[in-house]
C-alpha cells in the first residue's frame, strides 16, 4: 500500500472528517502514469457530462482525459489522456521560472485562461495548443509574494475573469478577489480569512455561486476545506463552509470543478503531487444535495 494511503487511514482514525449536512463524500481515485509530464497538477476544469476534464500542471504542462464512471457515478479509471507542454507568448516554449501555472478557466468558446504564480500574470489561450496571448494585468499583481500569488481563477456567466492570490499579506487580512471585464480590472470583493486555510483553486457552479477550495499545510500532511458564497451587489454573501477534511484524509488538493451530475452539484478535485515519491495525483469528489 502506497505510504501516503497507510498515513491517511492512521489519521481518518484519529480525526473527524467534517462536512455540511448536505455533502456526501463521493469517491477518490489515484491516476498514475509513466509520463515524465504527468503530476504537479494545480488547476481543473470538467465536462457538463462530468466525463471529461482538463488539468493544468504547475511544471508548464496541460493534459486532456476522459473518466470512466460506475453506475453509481465514481470515478473508476482516466482514459485518452493526452498530455504537452503549454506555449509561451513569444515562444513555442516557456522558461523555467515561469512555468508555475496554478489557476484554470475555461470560456463557454473553449478559450482557456491561466494564471502563473511565478510571473504573477494571466494569459489568455485561444486553445491548448496555441500561444499565450497577453492581458493587462492588476497593478496590485507586481506586489504579490513570491510563490504565492495567483493560485485560483475561475470566469463568470458574464465572462469576468476572477482570481484569487494564495496570500493576503496578513493573517488577519481578507483575501482580494480581483476582476477583469474584459477592459478593466477592479476588486470588488474579498474573501475573509480563517484557520490557517490558504486559497489553492476555485469555480463558478452551475448555481452561479463561488466555490473556493482553501488548503492547510499541517506539516505532516494536508487539510482542505471548500467554502461557497453567493454574489452581492459589493460583497460575497452567504457563506457556508460545505467541506473540512480531516488531517491526511487527501492528498494536496489543489483543482476544484465544480459540475451538476443530473441531480446535486458535484465537486471534483484533483491533487498536485509535487513530483514526490511519497505523495499521489488523486481525483477527489464530494455531492452537495441542492
Amino acid at each position: 500500500m502506497h505510504i501516503r494511503l497507510v498515513l491517511a487511514l492512521g489519521f481518518i482514525a484519529l480525526f473527524t472528517q467534517i462536512v455540511a449536512a448536505d455533502t456526501k463524500y463521493v469517491g477518490s481515485t489515484l491516476w498514475t502514469s509513466d509520463d515524465p509530464l504527468h503530476g504537479g497538477y494545480s488547476g481543473l476544469e470538467v465536462t457538463a457530462d462530468g466525463r471529461g476534464f482538463v488539468a493544468i500542471s504547475d511544471h508548464g504542462s496541460i493534459a486532456k482525459g476522459r473518466f470512466e464512471r460506475a453506475e453509481t457515478g465514481v470515478i473508476k479509471s482516466v482514459t485518452s489522456v493526452q498530455r504537452h507542454a503549454l506555449k509561451g507568448a513569444d515562444s513555442d516554449t516557456i522558461k523555467k521560472y515561469e512555468r508555475d501555472a496554478e489557476g484554470l478557466a475555461i470560456a463557454p468558446n473553449g478559450q482557456l485562461f491561466i494564471s502563473f504564480e511565478g510571473i504573477h500574470k494571466i494569459y489568455r489561450y485561444p486553445s491548448d495548443t496555441s500561444r499565450a496571448m497577453k492581458m493587462d494585468q492588476h497593478p496590485a499583481f507586481e506586489a504579490l509574494q513570491s510563490n504565492s500569488s495567483l493560485e485560483a481563477l475561475a470566469i463568470t456567466d458574464t465572462g469576468h475573469i476572477l482570481t484569487v492570490p494564495e496570500r493576503s499579506g496578513g493573517e488577519t487580512r481578507p483575501f482580494p478577489v480581483y476582476r477583469f471585464d474584459g477592459t478593466h480590472w477592479d476588486q470588488p470583493y474579498s474573501i475573509p480569512r480563517s484557520a490557517n486555510y490558504l486559497p489553492v483553486g476555485m469555480d463558478i457552479g452551475p448555481d452561479g455561486k463561488l466555490y473556493l477550495l482553501e488548503r492547510w499545510f499541517r506539516g505532516i500532511g494536508f487539510s482542505s476545506r471548500v467554502r461557497r458564497f453567493d454574489f452581492g451587489t459589493s460583497r460575497l454573501t452567504n457563506e457556508t463552509t460545505l467541506l473540512e477534511s480531516s488531517l491526511g484524509a487527501h492528498d494536496n488538493l489543489e483543482g476544484l470543478a465544480v459540475w451538476h451530475d443530473g441531480k446535486d452539484i458535484r465537486l471534483t478535485m484533483i491533487s498536485d503531487d509535487n513530483f514526490k515519491a511519497f505523495q499521489v495525483t488523486e481525483f477527489v469528489e464530494y455531492r452537495v444535495t441542492e
